[in-house]
Order: structure tokens, then C-alpha cells, then sequence
């Protein structure tokens, strides 16, 4: 029986694979949580053979989670489900050990499959991130330099003290700069950043 550990920082969501999951014939998922730290813990005490996480949780990044899993449990594979569909944040994931990306516009079935290939040792990715990359760009740019390096940054799951010292300003400017960001995008947290991000080509 393969074991799986959920991790999304939204119930319906988790409850959603589950069930999805439960269709699959010797799989079962031994634990779910919506926390990057627990999420850890969870791994250590369960020891599942499959993870699957969202890039962005409520208390950290599934970067910072796949590159910890990969150190510390790397015989447990992971699949990323995530609105982001952006190629940098697949090869990101990717080169963090992650075996699967799938998108959360994908089809159901796709997750399945995911996890079947994952479980047997293949990569898979949706089928959406196969098609051709978006080309076009906005007319007009409405962030500056400084503030599309600190979206990146941020969005790479840095907390607001790294990112700063990884530009060279103090953590006060970068909060500025994150203020900047959220409203010039209309944009309530980081995960509406990422969404808007996307959706306007901005990185």
C-alpha cells in the first residue's frame, strides 16, 4: 500500500484529492495539512512515499519544502499541484527533486495519472504545461525594476527579511515595495500576487 500526505492550505481542496485518490487501488493518504512546519513533521512520522503540495501554503513556500524534503526524506517523492503555471516555477520545482507538476486548471484524471507515474518512479506534467508559452506582454508595464525583482523574490517563498538582505535594502523598504505591489496589482496577499502575476505576464 502506497502512503500519501496531502499538504494544501485549503480543506476543500485536500478533501477534493482525498477523495480523488481514494479511487486508486493500494494508495491511501496516511495525513493532510495546510502547513509548510507541520508538514515535516507529518513526513517524519508518517513516512509517506508521495507528497503532494501547493507551492504556496500559509506558513512558507513548497520550495522551501521540496528542497527540505528532498535533504532530509529523499527516498518520498512529491508532486506539485498549483495555479502557477508559469515554466520558471516548473523548472524551479522540478530541480528541487519534485517529480510531477501538475496545474490546478487541469483535469482530475490528471492528478491520478500523476500520481501513478510518481509512484512509479516516472516524471509526469499536465498536460497544459506542454503547450506553447504565452508571447504576448502588456502594453504597458506598471511595476519598476525594483519592484518585479521583489515580487520575484517573494514568490520564490523568501520571507520578507531574506529577500530584503538579497537585494540590499533594508526589510522597512521592502515591506514599501510590497505595499507598492499590492496595490498598483489590486492585490490582497501574496497568493493574489502570484495569481495576477501570472495571469498579466509580469514575470
Amino acid at each position: 500500500m502506497h502512503r500519501i500526505v496531502l499538504v494544501d492550505d485549503h480543506v476543500i481542496v485536500r478533501e477534493g484529492f482525498r477523495r480523488l485518490i481514494g479511487r486508486l487501488p493500494s494508495v491511501e493518504v496516511v495525513g493532510e495539512t495546510g502547513s509548510a512546519r507541520d508538514a515535516m513533521a507529518l513526513v517524519a512520522t508518517t513516512e509517506p512515499d508521495l507528497v503532494i503540495t501547493d507551492l504556496s501554503l500559509g506558513d512558507g513556500s513548497g520550495m522551501a519544502l521540496l528542497k527540505e524534503l528532498a535533504t532530509t526524506h529523499p527516498r518520498t517523492r512529491a508532486i506539485v499541484v498549483s495555479f502557477m503555471d508559469n515554466p520558471a516555477f516548473v523548472a524551479e520545482a522540478l530541480g528541487l527533486g519534485a517529480l510531477g507538476y501538475v496545474t490546478k486548471a487541469a483535469g482530475s484524471d490528471e492528478l491520478l495519472d500523476a500520481v501513478q507515474a510518481v509512484l512509479r518512479g516516472e516524471r509526469y506534467l499536465s498536460r497544459d504545461l506542454h503547450r506553447s508559452p504565452r508571447t504576448t506582454s502588456p502594453p504597458q508595464d506598471p511595476l519598476t525594476r525594483r519592484e518585479r525583482d521583489t515580487l520575484a523574490l517573494l514568490l520564490r517563498g523568501l520571507v520578507p527579511k531574506a529577500a530584503a538582505a538579497q537585494l540590499g535594502i533594508s526589510e522597512k523598504t521592502l515591506y514599501a515595495h510590497r505595499a507598492n505591489l499590492l496595490e498598483k496589482l489590486g492585490a490582497r496577499n501574496d497568493r493574489d500576487l502570484a495569481r495576477i502575476a501570472l495571469e498579466r505576464n509580469l514575470l
